[in-house]
């Protein structure tokens, strides 16, 4: 029997091993030969980028001279950008994208310029004609146009885009002596033109308890730029604030020491009859919010007389934070809706903490953490914690702020401080709450915007403001009255 199977033979086996020998090593020899695909090597990719974010600074060299746009990068605190504007800008503000800035000149122009690293320059800076008998006092300029309330003429002026400028479309006559014009002017969304109905003087800026004028909110439809309704609110009426869901609208009321609250979805001042929801919870709502003993508020620190004049509106807590600048002091008031857009059971919740002398404005970050205030008198920056409402820090800042604002684009935010008295420009961080720097503009310093808040507009206000009726400014030794309160950007 053959010991080899299949009728194998010995020499051909030895041939077929062979063979098999020979192949296995021709592969093997082959496989340092072959073609082996690159692999791409993985860097570090280091620190995330600082996020792009400006603080937009208008300033004033001289009541003759050409104002100046000046663009400061968030990440390295430099300026970016430095063009001329119109003679003597009164009141800035920059549209609810943060990428164009808008000015009211002494020349009666209006100035428009995008926002960038590279812009403003000066060739590309549009200007817009109003009327002779123009006083532009307010500036809102939501998704497209922009909005200017009018004093002379009690009229809000609607400028539309034209090309790259604003051109002006028509006049919305409204309440004698509109100082603001607030929302969130989205197409279909309402606008309140907010007017004091008393002269433009220095009642309400010198003497705003003595006024017993109420003031009043006319509602501005957006669609057919009518008035709709016309809303009474308190005394002196110097700022409002809508919300982010544009629900409410909240007028703060120097003269009456209160804050006005509108139900913009009802059209109407926010009160109802009381009802009980369906966690048997007593809903009511709140026509007017007081914030001194004289208005009615009880609580500790509440200031006899408060003197609202600026805000925010805070989304991460849904709460207003409010400078009271007659009563040195900042009011936390909670304004949460229930599920059914009706005013929460803590809605009107208001914590009283006091502060610097004279807080012309306040500012708080985005995480609802703390505010810090300007205080004008002082000539310093009051740092509060807004859980436990206690003051945490006071920074010595230069000149007498009028403005500040603040940015969270990175891990730490920076809060702005501008003083109309200097030519400096303040920078806070707020992850050691420390003056970073200080950074010089050319001429005093009239506002300062931010260009973004967290990746939005979150709670930064897009409506300007001009000193004088109601609205601070400063004169060292007194308050002043309009004329020289004006007298430094007439």
């Amino acid at each position: 029997m053959s010991l080899f199977p299949n009728d194998l033979s010995p020499i051909r086996v030895l041939l077929f091993q062979a063979g098999a020998a020979l192949v296995v090593a021709a592969l093997i020899a082959g496989c340092g030969n072959s073609y082996r695909p690159v692999i791409t090597p993985i860097n570090p990719t280091g620190p995330a980028p600082q996020p792009i974010a400006y603080a937009v600074v208008i300033s004033s060299p001289s009541a003759t001279a050409n104002g100046v746009a000046t663009v400061i990068d968030y990440s390295g605190d430099t300026i970016t950008a430095q063009a001329p504007i119109g003679p003597n800008p009164t009141a800035f503000t920059l549209d609810s994208n943060g990428a164009n800035g808008y000015t009211v000149n002494s020349d009666h122009t209006l100035t428009n310029f995008e926002v960038s690293a590279t812009e403003p320059q000066e060739k590309d800076i549009h200007y817009s004609t109003l009327p002779v008998a123009a006083q532009t006092v307010g500036l809102f300029s939501p998704v497209a146009g922009l909005w200017a309330a009018d004093l002379n003429q009690n009229v809000v002026d609607v400028l539309a885009i034209s090309g790259a400028a604003e051109a002006f479309k028509l006049a919305i006559p409204v309440a004698t002596t509109p100082v603001s014009v607030v929302g969130l002017g989205t197409l279909g969304e309402r606008l309140y033109s907010i007017s004091q109905n008393v002269p433009f003087d220095v009642t309400c800026n010198n003497s705003p308890s003595s006024v017993t004028q109420d003031g009043e909110a006319d509602a501005l439809e957006v669609s057919s730029f009518t008035v709709s309704a016309r809303i009474p609110v308190g005394a002196c009426p110097v700022y409002a604030v809508p919300s982010p869901d544009g629900q409410r609208v909240f007028v703060l009321n120097r003269g009456s020491d209160t804050v006005t609250v509108i139900n913009s979805k009802n059209n109407a001042l926010d009160q109802c009859t009381p009802f009980t929801n369906q966690n048997g919870q007593l809903v009511t709502c709140h026509p007017s919010l007081p914030l001194s003993t004289a208005a009615g508020l009880t609580g500790a620190n509440v200031p006899a007389v408060a003197g609202p004049v600026y805000a925010e509106y805070i989304p991460a807590a849904s709460e207003l934070v409010v400078s009271d600048y007659d009563g040195g002091t900042i009011s936390l008031i909670d304004v949460s809706l229930d599920e059914y857009g009706n005013d929460s059971q803590t809605f009107g919740t208001t914590y009283t903490i006091p502060v610097g002398n004279h807080p012309a404005s306040v500012t708080a970050l985005a995480d609802g953490s703390r505010a810090y205030t300007a205080n004008q008198t002082d000539g310093t920056v009051t740092i509060v914690n807004l859980s436990s409402h206690t003051v945490e820090k006071t920074l010595a800042v230069t000149g007498h702020p009028r403005t500040v604002v603040s940015t969270s684009n990175s891990l730490y935010g920076k809060v702005y401080v501008a003083s109309p008295d200097s030519t400096f420009l303040t920078i806070i961080r707020t992850d050691q709450d420390i003056v970073d720097t200080t950074v010089l503009v050319e001429g005093d310093v009239v506002d300062v915007r931010v260009s973004s808040q967290s990746g939005s507009r979150g709670n930064v206000n897009v409506t300007s403001r001009i000193p004088g009726g109601g609205q601070p400014c400063y004169i060292p030794g007194t308050e002043g009255s309009l004329a020289t309160c004006q007298s430094m950007h007439p």
